[in-house]
């Protein structure tokens, strides 16, 4: 959450009414709305994704946008993900039947549904299509560990970002409480010239004035927000406020819950922020920490999923009868940490990708892992020790990294995809461009 090679008519093996039958009504003909690279969105999938949208919406009580401006937004979205979709499979990743089962239970599970026949029946009952579903489970998966490989594992943070991290925010008020936040972004392209620049600065004033004249902020970020959660109301949830890029902390001090700020400029584009709430929060001092080992085996372009689980499990195997796990990573780990015999030091909730944390969460000491995947590739995890630490100063350095890290994510990843749009060949064949 795949590929369909120009498509001129899905529908029309479908018969043609014939001279006998002059009753019949003509089968609608599907038609391609967008050329992507190689790949095409139809107007039956545009219609059927918009068709979703809608009742997401409803169901969320958002006052719904226009149908032209509703139906431009989730075509780029499309646009956005068959990019995705394309780049993961021309560098050897996929997200098999069998990961996305595993992915759907959790969903079922983390919904309180007994089994996924009870979550999928109850998806139906609110009109949703499972197998839409599924896939559109898929795209996410493929985003997140696309993210996670081409932007979360390239980015540096050096110990002067963080002591300058921290200096700011001693600063700054708020520092106890978290922010319930949404937001609208308008991006803008890296070469953009100034006309076009200007472009945009009108979109986001016309965003600030709908929602100056009373419209809903989630109103308004359905039909103008660029953003990946433009269509979830903008709604980006809990942040700590130490944790956010200052150009939004900085506005934030100053505003009340249910205020909106004014246009910010960011070097991605223009953003419009909404204070939904405000709350103290406490610092937890004691956390418990994980010493872990591991050994990856990446996948690219000349290694596929496959190739690199079954080298993996014929590693697993060796440990398993009893090949020293420090010499196996040394010997055939393509991690930074194979020279270490794959040892990744004291880890504290949060310094990993999801996945990797959960399957070593997973695990009691001593324990040797099944396969994990994440975006970097598969994974076989050891966890050696584990403690309760009083980390009151190396915590406070360590959630500036994980702030620092989560910003500088959100604003690499859309430039990853600004980069990857710029790269396309996108051709429009009808409307709603």
């Amino acid at each position: 959450m795949l590929r369909i090679f120009f498509v001129v008519s899905l529908a029309a093996c479908t018969a043609i009414a014939s001279a006998a039958e002059p009753q019949k009504q003509p089968v609608p003909i599907d038609r391609v709305e967008v050329i992507v690279n190689d790949d095409v969105i139809t107007r039956r999938e545009l219609d059927e994704r918009v068709a979703s949208v809608t009742r997401m919406l409803l169901k969320q009580k958002t006052s719904l946008p226009d149908r032209n401006i509703l139906e431009r937004q989730v075509q780029e979205r499309m646009i956005i993900e068959k990019l995705q979709a394309q780049f993961a499979k021309d560098s050897g990743m996929r997200v098999d039947d069998a990961q996305l089962d595993k992915t759907i239970l959790r969903i079922a599970q983390q919904n309180k549904f007994p089994s996924v026949a009870a979550f999928r029946a109850k998806l139906e009952q609110e009109g949703t299509i499972f197998k839409d579903f599924r896939e559109e489970i898929r795209t996410e998966m493929i985003s997140v560990r696309l993210r996670e490989r081409e932007v979360d594992g390239k980015l540096v943070i050096s110990e002067n970002d963080v002591d300058n991290y921290l200096s700011n925010q001693e600063r700054q008020e708020g520092k106890g409480e978290e922010l319930q936040l949404a937001h609208i972004m308008i991006v803008v392209p890296e070469q953009a010239s100034a006309d076009k620049i200007q472009t945009y600065r009108t979109r986001a004033e016309q965003a600030l004035a709908k929602l100056r004249g009373g419209e809903s902020f989630a109103q308004v970020a359905a039909g103008f927000s660029d953003a990946q959660d433009a269509l979830k109301g903008g709604e980006i949830g809990w942040r700590p406020a130490d944790r956010l890029p200052p150009l939004f902390a900085e506005s934030l001090q100053k505003m009340k819950p249910g205020e909106v700020s004014p246009i910010l400029r960011s070097p991605n584009g223009f953003h419009i922020v909404k204070l939904l709430d405000r709350r103290s929060k406490d610092t937890p001092v004691v956390i418990m920490q994980t010493h872990a080992r591991h050994i990856l085996i990446k996948t690219s372009e000349l290694v596929s999923e496959n190739e690199a689980k079954e080298r993996l499990q014929e590693i697993k195997q060796r440990i398993d009868k009893g090949a020293d796990f420090a010499e196996q990573a040394r010997l055939h780990s393509e991690d930074g940490s194979a020279s270490q015999g794959g040892d990744l030091g004291w880890l504290s909730p949060g310094e990993t990708v999801p996945e990797f944390e959960g399957g070593m969460d997973s695990l009691k000491v001593g324990q040797v892992s099944g396969l994990v995947q994440s975006g970097f590739g598969w994974h076989l995890i050891q966890v050696l020790e584990r403690r309760n630490t009083d980390v009151s100063v190396e915590q406070k350095r360590q959630r500036a990294r994980n702030a620092i890290r989560t910003f500088k994510s959100d604003e690499a990843f859309q430039d990853w995809l600004r980069q990857l749009r710029d790269r396309a060949f996108v051709e429009y064949r009808n409307a709603a461009k």
